[in-house]
């Protein structure tokens, strides 16, 4: 800004003024400054874009919309019925929040509820039990993997005042779960079932007995929670999307007399033995219940004959000798012929990602040839 020295009259603008002078300097600024542009953000607005985990190729950015996230926000306050309640609960939050679980559960449901929320900062063992005890947590969402990681403890873990144990990404086999309640009697099982498409929870149970059924009641997908499609990927949204709005998951499920929704696995990931699906899912919870067995993975292998056949990449625990031939003939003994292990590969770890899921298959093929096996 230019200065002007003392003169007895005031100083002279540096540039000359048009239009009336204004002595009142909040009249001036009323009169020159223009009006905002103002853009109303509306409920089918974009709120958030997080990217799908790949299950059936490349990561696709899927747009939420502020009116799906306000719902699903609504469904969890109805869900767990904490408004209200004398009770304060606490929960554990063990997933990352740029995954939907953790956004939709953690960032803003609960505390829509006014839950006491405990965040780790990265999921271990040893610190998930420590803050379940220090901090009196009740409620525990978690993926499977941590529930196997618990129920595989030689002894029972110390688990506080848990009541209550919500368990989402993928289903449970009624043998887990049945194996955690006579280890853990004082924790009650939920399942739920959601996808990052839905807004996360489409549909869970309401009781340790509709768990134990290994499937899920139903609230048909409302259009509030429903994306509008993937971030500038018009094919994968007409692919993913029918016409009339409703959402194809990907995934083989059926639903029985009583409307309880089953999900048995992912459509595209079923194994082709033959022309026959295999679920690549059931033959893993079934593996899980050897009690030789740590941690498994069951993929597609290759065949000319056959197109495909069910290949297990095993986790054997500390101390076993457990061979091939027993792996196959512990499953051979409770499957049909077509659903039969015919390899196996011993390995140290099964391959995760950030949110604890087992990689998606075409990642096993590559990352679990690459492992070394024992």
């Amino acid at each position: 800004m230019r200065s002007c020295g003392p003169r007895p009259r005031g100083c002279r603008p540096s540039r000359p003024t048009r239009g009336k002078l204004f002595s009142d300097p909040a009249t001036l600024i009323s009169a020159t400054l223009q009006p905002p542009r103002t853009r109303w953000i509306t409920q089918d607005d974009p709120a958030t874009l997080l990217y799908s985990s790949g299950t059936t190729g490349p990561s696709k950015g899927v747009v939420a919309t502020h009116r799906s996230l306000i719902s699903m926000v609504q469904i969890i306050m109805t869900r767990f019925r904490l408004e209200g309640s004398d009770r304060t609960e606490t929960f554990l939050c063990t997933v990352p929040m740029f995954h939907v679980y953790g956004l939709v559960a953690f960032a803003t449901g609960l505390l829509g509820c006014g839950a006491t929320i405990v965040v780790l900062s990265k999921y271990e063992l040893p610190e998930m039990l420590r803050s379940i005890n220090e901090y009196g947590v009740t409620y525990l969402p978690l993926v499977p993997p941590i529930l196997v990681a618990m129920l595989a403890h030689p002894k029972p873990l110390p688990l506080g005042n848990l009541r209550k144990l919500l368990s989402g990404g993928a289903p449970l086999s009624k043998e887990l779960i049945e194996g955690f309640k006579e280890k853990y009697p004082q924790v009650e099982i939920l399942q739920g079932y959601g996808l990052t498409e839905s807004t996360a929870i489409g549909a869970s149970t309401d009781s340790a007995e509709e768990s134990r059924r290994t499937g899920w009641s139903v609230p048909y997908e409302h259009a509030t929670l429903i994306f509008p499609g993937y971030f500038k990927n018009t094919e994968a949204t007409q692919s993913t999307l029918t016409p009339d709005g409703w959402l194809k998951t990907g995934d083989l499920c059926y639903i029985d007399e009583d409307g309880y929704l089953f999900v048995v696995d992912r459509l595209k990931e079923s194994i082709k033995y033959k022309g026959y699906q295999v679920p690549p899912a059931e033959l893993e919870a079934l593996l899980l219940t050897h009690p030789e067995i740590q941690d498994v993975a069951v993929i597609p292998f290759p065949d000319r004959e056959v197109g495909q056949f069910p290949m297990a990449y095993v986790v054997r625990k500390k101390g076993s000798n457990l061979s091939e031939r027993e792996v196959m003939e512990f499953v051979v003994k409770q499957v049909a012929p077509y659903k039969k292990v015919r390899k196996v590969a011993f390995v140290t770890e099964i391959p995760k990602n950030a949110s604890e899921f087992t990689v998606v298959i075409h990642e096993q093929r590559a990352i679990l040839y690459a492992a070394p096996v024992l």
